[in-house]
């Protein structure tokens, strides 16, 4: 929205219900809210918003997505691959989470550390997002109040465990430098993870 739009852009919806459905790759990035459903079936997009409604992330099989905002119920149902980064400004995000598959952990690596404040820095470049920008001028605060969703398929990559040494961290679904994978390079990756990692 334009600057004097008259309405707080990370409190109003900008993007409707099932946003991103199905997404094959690319990068999304919304100066407000998106509605129900947003990135389900995602295989391949990283998107950030800032906040959703409910089922965020429903049947997920892939990509990245950041809210920096409230979502509603359900998150991560049936969610197979990717991984998620929610902002939990209000302290109740672990009970809107459906737990039959993901888990969830406070970013605990350098890569996923890293993962994120990249994604939200682009953000910012792209969308002048004031509340991204208020994230990234207070980051080594900020960045405790962020959970990680993540299914058994990402349980090993380098943006969940520090299990696996690597340098390099996909932040975007077309990176400047197309060898940038969010899993490192030279670790054993199933199948599935090297498609991923290659397209």
């Amino acid at each position: 929205p334009e600057a004097d739009a008259g309405f707080v852009a990370s409190e109003s919806s900008i993007v409707g219900n099932a946003c991103l459905y199905g997404a094959t790759g690319g990068d999304f990035h919304a100066n407000g809210r998106a509605g129900e459903r947003f990135c389900v079936r995602n295989s391949g997009a990283y998107a950030v918003c800032e906040g959703t409604g409910d089922h965020c992330c429903e049947y997920m099989t892939g990509g990245v997505v950041v809210a920096l905002g409230t979502v509603g119920r359900n998150v991560g149902a049936g969610m197979t691959g990717g991984i998620g980064y929610f902002y939990d400004e209000d302290g109740r995000f672990e009970e809107r989470v459906n737990g039959e598959i993901v888990k969830i952990q406070r970013v605990s690596t350098p890569a996923g550390e890293l993962q994120l404040k990249n994604m939200i820095e682009r953000h910012f470049e792209k969308t002048g997002s004031e509340k991204a920008e208020a994230i990234l001028d207070n980051w080594s605060e900020e960045v405790g109040k962020f959970w990680q969703v993540y299914p058994p398929s990402e349980a090993q990559s380098a943006v969940v465990t520090d299990s696996i040494v690597g340098e390099q961290v996909k932040v975007s679904a077309r990176a400047p430098s197309q060898d940038l994978c969010y899993l490192p390079v030279g670790a054993d990756l199933n199948a599935d993870q090297t498609t991923r990692c290659a397209d």
